[in-house]
């Protein structure tokens, strides 16, 4: 009797069969989350735009654009991923010279790539995953903490693409590149003289940056950040009119559609960059603190995600995308409530845009490839 429960126990109860959301490589936390975010971030997109249909319609084919993204890449295997991250390294780096040679300008910037009748897109955009998951390769393929000269490697293979970003000039996405790439190294188990050492180094470069690398368009804003008042009708009007329209919310906000600084154009960019400005007015600190809350539970899942990874490339690929994901949203805040110049980066999932949804939710893809490809 014992024999023929333990037979039928291990053939059934016990089997290790997929459900339904493993077999889809889907996540199931994390979609869900995913999908809350982007629906409250549409109505408040709806409230921003002044009520634009279009505009709602148009985000709604980029989210469906971005899920589908997202799908497809969550069906390949992170070794798919880890045999490809050099060629897809190579195309982003070869992408971006494309772009200072013959790329197409706007306002100033050269950041896009044309090809005539069929896209308009930014290479850079490409590098947000390029370069995690080469970063993510390197450091894992020599084992873990990584030599100083491994560290040294990564390093340059992180300075080019930010250097060519740089030149374009888009100082926020280099940064994020940037990050991205430093999350690995951080996570693969740095010693705390390398970190500090690093700290010490980059603090002490902060004067030749400003000398040699920033834009004077980028000192002004540096300068703004201290003293937005100083020129209330130019440079400081952005900062100002945002720290306005988040302190009137006060505690359960205005009501919706009823936000006087994004509904009569005080606030500028109010459907892309400050469009938290519009949230906090409209639905006051308790609609900011439900939003941080869905953030933190995206970063939680990730990072579970990240820990539960079946070895150090899915670990380190998966922290550095959801950590990179944080950096984001803890950008895009601070810049609004002027805790942070102003950089153009975008609220994830929330601002209206087309390429930043498509790359954050084809990251996530990955993600969920890393989550339900735990069988090797």
């Amino acid at each position: 009797m014992l024999s023929d429960f333990v037979r039928h126990a291990s053939r059934d109860s016990f089997s290790a069969t997929p459900g339904f959301w493993q077999r889809i490589h889907v996540d199931f936390y994390l979609f869900l989350l995913l999908l809350v975010l982007a629906a409250g971030g549409m109505v408040v997109l709806y409230s921003a735009s002044g009520g634009d249909w279009g505009a709602v319609t148009r985000q709604s084919v980029r989210f469906g654009v971005g899920f589908l993204a997202m799908f497809i890449v969550a069906q390949f295997d992170p070794r798919w991923y880890q045999q490809w991250s050099g060629a897809l390294y190579l195309i982003g780096v070869a992408f971006l010279i494309a772009v200072l040679v013959v790329g197409s300008g706007a306002k100033g910037a050269q950041r896009w790539l044309v090809i005539p009748g069929v896209i308009r897109f930014q290479p850079s955009e490409i590098m947000k995953l390029a370069v995690p998951v080469m970063m993510a390769w390197y450091i894992s393929r020599y084992g873990l903490p990584p030599r100083l000269k491994h560290i040294l490697g990564a390093a340059i293979l992180l300075a080019i693409p930010f250097v060519l970003i740089l030149q374009q000039p888009d100082l926020g996405t280099s940064l994020l590149i940037a990050a991205s790439g430093v999350f690995v190294i951080f996570l693969a188990g740095l010693s705390w003289k390398i970190i500090a050492s690093g700290i010490v180094l980059g603090i002490g470069s902060l004067p030749l940056m400003w000398m040699f690398v920033l834009r004077d368009y980028q000192k002004t804003r540096i300068l703004t950040l201290f003293n937005p008042e100083s020129d209330p009708l130019g440079a400081g009007w952005n900062i100002i009119q945002s720290k306005t329209a988040i302190g009137s919310g006060g505690l359960d906000g205005k009501g919706f559609l009823l936000g006087t600084q994004s509904q009569l154009d005080f606030l500028p960019e109010s459907h892309t960059d400050f469009i938290i400005a519009v949230l906090s007015e409209e639905f006051g600190f308790i609609g900011v603190m439900v939003l941080l809350a869905l953030y933190v539970a995206i970063v939680i899942r990730g990072m579970v995600i990240a820990t539960r990874g079946r070895d150090n490339f899915c670990r380190l690929l998966a922290g550095s995308i959801t950590l990179t994901f944080f950096i984001y949203v803890f950008v895009n805040i601070g810049m609004v409530s002027g805790l942070l110049p102003v950089v153009g980066v975008p609220l994830p999932l929330v601002s209206y845009g087309g390429t930043s949804i498509v790359t954050l939710l084809t990251g996530f893809g990955i993600l969920m490839s890393i989550s339900t490809h735990q069988r090797v």
